[in-house]
């Protein structure tokens, strides 16, 4: 059995652990409410600019693009959003599972990292890194989605990557956060044909493009891929927050559980030294006696 002091000394280190997960519990909630905000007033512009590209795609017949063709490079660049720390339970590894998991060969894959965790993570297990925009999660905003768009844009058009996926976890709710794996480039016509709408696609009439269809898709494919992207980064801020706040709430509830066993321990203890000291006292009276 641990003495006393023992568990005194661990009680207090206890107390001041679950003191600091209290408090990352109080900002994470702050941080949720502002990342939750953002996600919410943004999503309206992120579906209406699916919809617009679904809608274009779904009245083109048989259109030839590049951003609807695969390259002739094997190699696939996988947009990689995970966070800069810890102690937010398994966001950051189901992420990484959900990557390492996926059927693109790891020899195959250019990770392109948004968030540290992630980097360290799949760099440990020789995965290529091609760039690193760990700063973006810190306040993550459309001119950082633009920059990642270009780049990656820029490596496709290139034919340095011949497909584009983004990985990411999207927010649902405070305790609910889904980690998913999409594809970008090039375009699926058939992923973004809606279930309630393919029953009426050969009543739609064709799409007349003004200017050509390749210019108008230079411009609107390249918006669509940068919204994609920004909408992962503010999900993916909310799903962080999220998590961590359920990480220290637990954390802080384990402590508190914790505290409350060494306390009934510690009282034991000093119980039993007690009657110990009264046993030896008593003994000692009688054999003087």
């Amino acid at each position: 059995m641990a003495s006393m002091r023992d568990i005194k000394r661990r009680k207090e280190s206890i107390q001041s652990t679950g003191q600091i997960t209290k408090a990352m519990k109080l900002v994470s909630t702050v941080k949720l409410q502002k990342a939750k905000s953002r996600a919410e007033n943004s999503q309206p512009y992120f579906d209406h600019m699916y919809e617009a590209v679904s809608t274009m795609l779904r009245k083109s017949n048989n259109m030839s693009h590049p951003y609807l063709t695969s390259g002739n490079s094997k190699k696939k660049a996988v947009i990689v959003v995970t966070s800069n720390r810890g102690l937010a339970g398994g966001y950051n590894s189901n992420v990484i599972k959900m990557v390492m998991g996926s059927d693109i060969p790891k020899e195959d894959m250019v990770i392109y990292a948004v968030g540290r965790k992630g980097k360290d993570a799949l760099g440990r297990r020789g995965y290529e890194i091609a760039k690193d925009y760990s700063e973006v999660m810190n306040e993550p905003m459309f001119k950082d989605a633009v920059e990642i768009g270009s780049e990656v844009l820029n490596a496709f058009a290139n034919n340095e990557i011949g497909e584009i996926y983004l990985a990411y976890t999207v927010f649902k709710n405070t305790v609910t956060h889904i980690p998913t794996f999409i594809k970008l480039l090039p375009v699926d016509v058939n992923s973004v044909q809606s279930e309630e709408k393919k029953d009426t696609i050969d009543d739609l009439t064709l799409m007349n493009y003004e200017p050509e269809a390749d210019e108008a898709l230079n411009l609107i494919i390249p918006k669509y891929i940068n919204s994609l992207i920004y909408g992962a980064l503010v999900q993916a801020l909310a799903s962080e927050n999220g998590a961590r706040m359920q990480a220290m709430d637990s954390a802080t509830n384990n402590a508190e559980d914790m505290i409350s066993n060494l306390s009934l321990s510690y009282n034991r203890a000093r119980q039993s030294v007690i009657t110990q000291e009264l046993t030896e006292i008593i003994a000692g009276a009688n054999a003087i006696e």
